[in-house]
């Protein structure tokens, strides 16, 4: 396992995830990850409708303490590097749990996927784990894993040492590139992220899919005990979710599906080089934008009390931003140039509180010539590696080998602008989240393209309707696909209703997950708490919380 705890490369490209913690934001809840889609060598092996793959011995869970006294256990489990093939290499996957805290009433095991790509479940669970429904944490064992190629599991680490990994992310530009001095800039360092890959480990990069992922979960659905998956995946855990629905449909118990991945749109077929990036096939660059302006309607409508970048109307707020983000372009704050500033909106438009008020706070500062404050780092976990690798090689490896993305450099300046006719910002941040896939050196052997309809149990998907990552479209969508899935709206703003608690949501998602009961066809849920809350006090200060922990310090 890796457990090195070097710090993640930085990166301000976009993740799917929601929840990777320990990269410097203005919400410490919101991954960075460089998010790519596309193959130059390898063959694929047909997924969908194929022979089955040869049974694989069941690991054994050696279930301890993480840390003594703590509330989680871990344990490692060992899987096949290629499923076809049990009997040949094996690589090891990280696990964590959570008892059920009323195990007279258990159920059974909950897993567990955050996202990504790359979202280390050993870490980001612990994390999260209190906005996990109260009857679903008192019913269930939790379980999350790190995907192989991710975090403390077997991963995919390019770099021998900490300093190398530094100096490669220093190479690029941060967030989206301007101009064609550090759009070579960017193509160079990912050149040589591919080169630096390829030497590493080029059988690990061959599988590291979704599809592997699957395979590995129903590994552990077997090692717990359990017939039946009972499965909870946000952002592209959705996307692994279906995947699994549709690799073991006789396997499904209850599966929640949480900002949903528009499965097509992602798989798009047959790997090539693709006319869009997998987050432009997404929409990902709509649904931001919209987001966005929502996020200066509501700011621009309400007192700097609440949110500090507030002109004093929603008209005269957007002009703002405008103005700012153009000044940028040319005059950067310190290392806050255009690029950066405007990927860090995007991210921080995940979580609404506090999320939106520390972008707002941020871009007050910015306008002010001033550079942005630092967020507060979340607690680490009670895990032995609470800070794994988390290089952007690791989200690549996913999404490159398995999404189908423009291979051709000179494409993504053409994209880059048809993206921010219809997205503005927006949309030149989801077109360079891909740049990576352009130089990538591996195809995933076993990569799932669809059918999406093989019958199963039941689904239930939830989809937010202002989600700056996985746009409301992509859920239904996707519910649409799906053989047998009913579609709960959350009326309200960010990415994943877990981190976006709604009580409502929770008393569905609960129902469901304990006993199969789905909400009324086109129900509707709200937000626990609108964008911009008035300040809580404590004392006579009005001081912020972790949005991790939901708490205020």
């Amino acid at each position: 396992m890796s457990g090195t705890g070097r710090p993640a490369a930085k990166g301000d490209a976009m993740d799917m995830a929601g929840v990777i913690p320990g990269r410097g934001h203005w919400t410490a809840v919101v991954a960075v990850m460089v998010a790519c889609t596309t193959v130059l060598t390898g063959t694929e092996r047909a997924a969908a409708g194929g022979p089955p793959a040869p049974t694989a011995p069941v690991p054994r869970l050696d279930w301890r303490p993480c840390v003594p006294g703590g509330p989680f256990d871990c344990a490692e489990a060992t899987v096949p590097l290629d499923h076809a093939d049990p009997g040949g290499r094996t690589v090891e996957l990280a696990v964590v749990r959570h008892r059920a805290t009323g195990p007279g009433r258990r159920v059974g095991t909950l897993f567990f996927n955050p996202g990504g790509p790359g979202g280390p479940g050993t870490v980001q669970m612990p994390q999260i784990y209190g906005l996990f429904p109260r009857e679903v944490r008192e019913r269930f064992d939790i379980v999350s894993w790190d995907p192989r190629g991710v975090g403390s599991s077997t991963a995919v680490d390019c770099f021998a040492t900490r300093q190398e990994a530094t100096a490669w992310a220093e190479s690029r530009p941060a967030g989206v590139p301007v101009g064609a001095r550090q759009r070579a800039d960017t193509f160079t360092a990912y050149r040589d992220l591919a080169r630096r890959c390829a030497r590493r480990d080029p059988e690990l990069l061959r599988h590291v899919s979704t599809a592997d992922s699957a395979r590995d979960l129903d590994l552990l659905r077997q090692a717990v005990g359990e017939p039946r998956l009972t499965y909870l995946g946000i952002s592209y855990g959705t996307f692994l979710g279906a995947t699994y629905a549709n690799l073991f449909p006789g396997k499904v118990r209850a599966m929640t599906l949480d900002s949903n991945v528009d499965a097509r749109a992602y798989a798009d077929g047959a790997l090539g080089d693709a006319p869009l990036t997998t987050f432009l096939r997404l929409g990902s660059d709509r649904a931001a934008a919209a987001v966005l302006e929502r996020f200066l309607t509501l700011c621009g409508s309400t007192s700097t009390t609440r949110c500090a970048f507030s002109a004093g109307g929603a008209r005269a707020t957007r002009a703002k931003f405008d103005e700012l983000m153009r000044r940028l372009r040319t005059h950067p704050v310190g290392d806050w140039t255009y690029g950066r500033t405007a990927a860090r909106v995007v991210n921080g438009l995940y979580v609404v509180d506090p999320g939106w008020t520390d972008v707002a706070r941020a871009l007050q500062r910015l306008w002010r010539g001033r550079t942005p404050e630092p967020a507060p780092r979340p607690a680490a976990p009670p895990v032995p590696h609470p800070d794994p690798y988390l290089g952007d090689e690791q989200a690549a490896a996913v999404l490159c080998a398995e999404s189908p993305d423009p291979r051709d450099p000179g494409a993504y300046p053409g994209l880059e602008e048809r993206a921010a006719a219809r997205a503005g910002d927006a949309g030149r941040v989801w077109t360079w989240a891909t740049a990576a896939c352009t130089s990538w050196p591996a195809v995933a052997a076993d990569r799932y393209s669809g059918p999406w309809n093989h019958p199963t149990a039941p689904l239930l998907l939830v989809g937010t309707r202002y989600d700056p990552a996985t746009p409301y479209a992509g859920a239904r969508a996707l519910a649409g696909e799906l053989a047998d899935a009913r579609l709960l709206t959350l009326d309200g703003y960010g990415h994943t209703a877990l981190v976006n608690p709604s009580a409502c949501v929770a008393a569905y998602e609960s129902r469901y997950l304990i006993d199969g009961t789905l909400p009324p066809p086109g129900t509707t849920c709200h937000q626990d708490t609108a964008p911009f809350p008035a300040p809580t006090p404590t004392g006579a200060v009005a001081t912020g919380g972790g949005a991790l922990a939901r708490t205020r310090s």
